[in-house]
């Protein structure tokens, strides 16, 4: 009796639902872990920011840090919403690449940047742009065909 109740216990651990309940709380555990060392991390960077704005202005190192910070706040964003909806949003992901890119070339400077590098990067940034259009035009047709649904919906 002992062994039978036993096997149902271990049958009833592996059964799909309850596995993929335990995966996802595990998974939003990594989450809500990663939006805490992320706000760590932008209250240390903000701090350094700060002490860095006290003395002589080095105009590409305060603009590396600032877009560094805003970076982490748009990474932050992505993490809450994906706690919220569990899904990843793209456009914010989208944002965040070309937020990247872009402190990159500013910390590089574009002039130290050989030519294959910029069309490289002039070629990404004319993917996430078309990605971002893509995205809000999707929306829009999305929208507007549930707005027809609606209105089919409500008429009858």
């Amino acid at each position: 009796m002992g062994s039978q109740s036993q096997h149902r216990q271990w049958h009833k651990w592996f059964e799909r639902q309850r596995m993929v309940q335990n995966l996802e709380i595990v998974q939003n555990l990594i989450v809500v872990l990663l939006c805490i060392s992320l706000f760590c991390i932008m209250v240390i960077r903000l701090c350094q920011l700060f002490l860095c704005l006290l003395q002589p202005l080095r105009f590409q190192a305060v603009t590396s840090d600032i877009l560094f910070i805003l970076i982490l706040v748009e990474l932050f964003r992505l993490l809450i919403i994906y706690l919220q909806e569990q899904r990843i949003s793209v456009g914010v992901a989208v944002e965040v690449s070309i937020v990247s890119v872009l402190r990159e070339v500013i910390i590089r400077e574009i002039l130290e940047i050989p030519w294959q590098q910029i069309l490289a990067i002039c070629a990404f940034l004319l993917v996430m742009a078309s990605l971002l259009l893509t995205r809000a035009w999707m929306a829009r047709i999305y929208n507007t065909i549930s707005a027809e649904t609606n209105k089919e919906f409500v008429d009858k």
